[in-house]
């Protein structure tokens, strides 16, 4: 999501901005926010074939809230601090 709220974005760039998940979870999640319709789906008829995925008004509706959880995150004190090094 964090991806497509900077703009529209083919499969492989997803998958280099997101390492760790594999393309099975990322073709996952795409498709259950395309049946939600938080994102389109968009295939050009080229050679060779492009496919674009970017957020709908109602995914870029989520744009706040996940702004918003992000400032939550940062202003939340780690609950469990690392300790200091000891030398």
């Amino acid at each position: 999501m964090r991806e497509l709220l900077r703009g529209p974005h083919r499969f492989t760039e997803l998958r280099e901005a997101l390492p760790g998940i594999s393309p099975h979870t990322l073709t996952s999640r795409l498709r259950q926010f395309e049946t939600h319709g938080i994102v389109i789906r968009t295939a050009y008829a080229e050679i060779p074939p492009r496919v674009e995925y970017r957020l709908t008004p109602l995914g870029e509706g989520l744009r706040d809230v996940l702004n918003a959880m992000g400032a939550w995150a940062q202003a939340v004190p780690d609950p469990d601090p690392e300790p200091d090094a000891v030398s």
